[in-house]
């Protein structure tokens, strides 16, 4: 390719993105050696990597009701007889926020003039994205960017199951992060080593980054209580005499009734609590590595709260590092096969190297955009893999298309007419994309664990092909064939 066919490449717009897209997408990709070792940007999933992952079913189910009583009367009236939550989520529909069978529910709900039409183990979408919600906070909160939290919905819209992805935890750290229930409670010494209950969880309204004061090298949260949290915090050192005598009256925290913090209340906190109620509390941890690491963990705990519904670890499992690291080398390889073999089959059907040569690139190109978009929003796991594998044949499909339309009957067309055949090669390409587009998008917007990531990546590569690589392959071909 001599000089001038190559500034004549280089001019043309589209080719120039195609240029700029895949120099930022080797940025944003970062292949560098660390410790020794060939590394990069990219997140991987839990197939690629140690991890762990948790399924758990909540203690729930959602009934719907045929009733003569206010849906909202027999939600009171059973979360009475049941001692415990019940929601009206319909006009016709309850959720009862403990594990109880439908045989032990048929005659109360009678008792109540109402009779169960069905009966459905699981919360409602509400809830679920409650749940949800909570979960990704608590792992976030790790600093893990390698964690997945999915809902798993029924098509009655009930979800039964959630399921949490931790890739490099093991498994002793996932339980101990989302396996348990996670109950926050705050109580206060009254005499002995009696407590009496303070506020739960939920009036925790926000949580600070654990910081060292300049001055004294104490670590600490700051926290901030509900208008309702800071008057049952005020009541509560009063009544207990701590306002008064702080030193011998301790805060204590726990979470699922097991002590995670404990100290007294500061004497200028006790001062202002005999006048006034304090939203902005602090709870100091010590000084140096193990005060900063407590303040760390206390921070997961005052975020956690309470989680709406009790849940159970329904399955679980782990990939070792080692299994991981071979699950990534095969993933490579089966990469790198396709495209060899593409390659072969191209130059099979063309014999001609000048073609042959700017397909694979170009077939390599969108692959090099494919992952530094996935970078941002993606982590790579066995079904993405699959996906980058699967734009990468359909790729080939699209711009053997292109190459047939333009080169009808062997020979290179007049520029007219090239530019003619290449916008109706390239709206026949559009098309085609179009319908795997739809295709995919229900299943890259439904929480179908692995399966998302095969869609959102097919998806993104019929992107990046009809916008980006197909009208450069184009232009391109045109310029090495008009010399």
């Amino acid at each position: 390719m001599n000089r001038d066919t190559l500034k004549k490449m280089v001019s043309d717009w589209q080719v120039l993105l195609l240029i700029i897209l895949v120099a930022g997408s080797i940025i944003a990709i970062g292949p560098h050696f660390e410790d020794g070792q060939f590394t990069t940007n990219l997140q991987y999933g839990l197939d690629l990597q140690e991890g762990s992952w948790l399924q758990m079913e909540f203690q729930a189910e959602v009934l719907t009701v045929q009733t003569d009583v206010p849906i909202d009367e027999l939600a009171a009236n059973l979360a009475e007889d049941l001692d415990t939550e019940v929601l009206a989520v319909a006009s016709d529909q309850i959720e009862i926020r403990k594990a109880i069978s439908r045989e032990d529910l048929e005659p109360i709900l009678a008792e109540e003039g109402a009779t169960i039409v069905t009966y459905n183990p699981g919360v409602s979408k509400e809830t679920a994205e409650d749940v949800k919600r909570i979960l990704e906070d608590k792992v976030n909160s790790l600093g893990t960017k390698d964690a997945r939290v999915n809902i798993l919905t029924g098509l009655n819209g009930i979800t039964r199951y959630v399921r949490v992805e931790l890739a490099g935890v093991d498994m002793a750290t996932a339980n101990e992060i989302v396996g348990q229930q996670g109950k926050f409670e705050i109580r206060v010494q009254t005499t002995g080593n009696q407590t009496e209950h303070v506020l739960f969880g939920d009036a925790i309204t926000s949580v600070s980054l654990p910081e060292k004061d300049p001055r004294t090298g104490q670590w600490g949260v700051g926290f901030t209580l509900s208008d309702a949290g800071a008057t049952a915090f005020r009541q509560a050192a009063i009544s207990s005499n701590a306002v008064n005598d702080p030193e011998n009256h301790e805060l204590v925290m726990l979470l699922d009734n097991d002590t995670v913090y404990s100290a007294p209340l500061s004497p200028d906190l006790a001062a202002k609590l005999k006048v006034e109620e304090v939203r902005q509390l602090s709870a100091s941890t010590g000084t140096g590595e193990s005060g900063m690491q407590d303040a760390l963990n206390l921070e997961i705990h005052l975020r956690a709260g309470a989680l709406p519904v009790d849940v159970t670890v329904a399955g679980s499992g782990s990939v070792s590092a080692t299994l991981g690291d071979y699950f990534k080398m095969l993933s490579f390889a089966a990469a790198l096969l396709a495209l060899i073999v593409v390659g072969i089959v191209v130059y099979y059907r063309y014999r001609e190297p000048s073609i042959v040569l700017p397909m694979v690139a170009i077939n390599l190109s969108e692959i090099i955009i494919l992952l530094g978009i996935a970078r941002f929003i993606q982590q790579l796991d066995l079904a993405s893999i699959a996906g980058i594998i699967a734009v990468m044949g359909t790729g080939i499909d699209q711009l053997v298309v292109i190459t047939d339309e333009v080169l009808h009957e062997g020979r290179v067309p007049s520029p007219s007419v090239y530019l003619k055949r290449l916008s109706r090669a390239l709206g026949i390409i559009a098309v085609a994309a179009s319908t795997t587009f739809i295709a995919m998008l229900p299943l890259a917007v439904m929480d179908l664990s692995t399966l998302r990531g095969f869609a959102i990546i097919t998806i993104l590569g019929v992107l990046v092909g009809v916008l980006v690589t197909r009208p450069a392959y184009g232009k391109i071909i045109m310029a090495i064939l008009s010399k």
